[in-house]
């Protein structure tokens, strides 16, 4: 469940809520914070001043959150409402403040140890990484656990916001057990309309509090219907609400609106797989869409790449909101081949070799399509370096770890190590503004790569 991107920066007046009337005692989902007598005040989230108005919450008989769980086994998660019960990775798009959104959800290899309330807590980990425009804007590390009645629980998470292609902050990150905070159920085991639970429960920091609306929905899903969806309602520290959309086989499945900011699911997998050869339309549409990327974009090109792309879509079934994004792209690429506008073009092509490279999940396993990602990535470094782009080069080296990062464990001896190698020299041009040497090493970690076996 992605809740990043809701969470308040206050900065300097960070811990500034004022929590009148007495603390609750003891329960995990309260922990030291708001009961329902208290007074979470509203933060706004432009200034990150105090407001004198308390968040209107619900009262403390309808929330679910406030047993203490037993976690037994808590990496084994099947709660079907959340993603990781049966999602191995989850491509969401849209907008955010009009610029083209994208985000990878992964499920990363290993555990997190989480100790909290005088216990030790094994949790999983996933990755999420958040693209505007197609450059880096969001990663964060969250870990979840499942306690003995199915209901999942929240951890925390590292958090890291970028601004051009570097980390400005990591405002958002919080640990159960460390600075009074609680552990938090994100998804409980069996709502029902009327629930309330806090996924995130550290006013002045991260807070949350959620409303179940409805159960049992059926929702459009990329593929077909999808039946035991369930709608929320989220209430945020600043006051704002905002709806969202769980469904078995996704977790998180939509946030937001067609007409304004929008993170919805494309497709995930296993569940949206379809195992078999790469359709040959898609394969020629990949085959364009590198063209596009890693050369100078003639008409030909665009000529090609609309083909290609016409020709799969009349040919397979393409998820409404992957169609959607790859016309925007394609549409976006042509006027900025147009315009003359370098920068555009570059943005445009890399959006729409993510997007093909999406579509091949359908079909391929994630660790196939994760290594052309990374294939991807470090041809962008290649292109990024040359045109001297600094920022836009140490966003291409997040990017190949990013990666690297759900690839390595399954990568043994020589190959993996030749990758780890010429990804901190990546990383070391990166941060040292050497152009010239991240170019080099972007010729290097394309070869590295190519002797990964598929």
């Amino acid at each position: 469940m992605n809740t990043h991107r809701r969470v308040l920066w206050p900065g300097a007046v960070a811990g500034a809520v004022v929590l009148m009337a007495g603390a609750c005692s003891g329960s995990a989902g309260g922990s030291e914070n708001a009961s329902s007598n208290d007074c979470v005040h509203v933060i706004d989230e432009d200034t990150g001043e105090t407001g004198k108005e308390c968040l209107p919450l619900a009262p403390e008989s309808e929330r679910v959150d406030l047993a203490e769980p037993t976690f037994s086994d808590p990496t084994e998660v099947t709660n079907p409402l959340h993603p990781n019960s049966a999602v191995d990775q989850v491509i969401m798009g849209g907008q955010v403040d009009d610029a083209p959104f994208r985000t990878e959800v992964s499920l990363l290899p290993g555990t997190k140890t989480i100790k909290f309330d005088g216990r030790t807590v094994q949790a999983i980990i996933q990755q999420y990484a958040a693209y505007s425009d197609g450059r880096i804007h969001e990663v964060a590390l969250d870990w979840f656990a499942q306690a003995d009645d199915g209901a999942v629980w929240y951890l925390g998470e590292d958090v890291f916001n970028y601004e051009d292609g570097v980390v400005a902050d990591t405002e958002g990150t919080w640990q159960a057990g460390k600075d009074k905070a609680p552990p938090a159920m994100i998804m409980p085991a069996d709502p029902e309309k009327g629930d309330v639970y806090r996924p995130e429960n550290l006013p002045g920091v991260v807070f949350e509090e959620v409303t179940v609306r409805e159960v049992g929905r059926t929702v459009d899903g990329p593929y077909g219907k999808v039946e035991g969806a369930m709608t929320v309602r989220e209430l945020h520290m600043d006051g704002s609400t905002e709806e969202k959309t769980f469904a078995p086989g996704y977790g998180e499945f939509s946030t937001g609106n067609d007409g304004g900011d929008l993170e919805a699911v494309s497709l995930a997998v296993p569940t949206d797989a379809r195992p078999g050869p790469l359709p040959t339309e898609l394969a020629a549409l990949d085959r364009a869409a590198r063209a596009v990327q890693d050369g100078e974009v003639t008409d030909a090109d665009l000529s090609a790449v609309r083909g290609a792309w016409t020709a799969y879509r009349d040919s397979d079934a393409v998820p409404k909101l992957l169609d959607r994004q790859m016309t925007r792209d394609l549409d976006a690429l042509d006027e900025a081949v147009g315009a003359k506008d370098e920068e555009a073009i570059k943005d445009a092509a890399l959006r729409v070799a993510q997007n093909t490279t999406d579509l091949r999940l359908r079909y391929e396993p994630v660790r196939a399509v994760d290594l052309d990602r990374f294939g991807m990535w470090a041809r962008q470094l290649g292109i990024d370096a040359q045109a001297g782009a600094e920022g836009a080069v140490a966003g291409d080296v997040t990017g190949l770890e990013l990666v690297w990062e759900r690839l390595k464990d399954d990568v043994a001896g020589a190959a993996a190590a030749a990758v780890t190698a010429d990804l901190r020299e990546a990383r070391q041009a990166a941060d040292g503004r050497d152009m010239e040497r991240a170019g080099q090493v972007a010729a290097s970690l394309r070869e590295d790569i190519a002797n990964v076996a598929p």
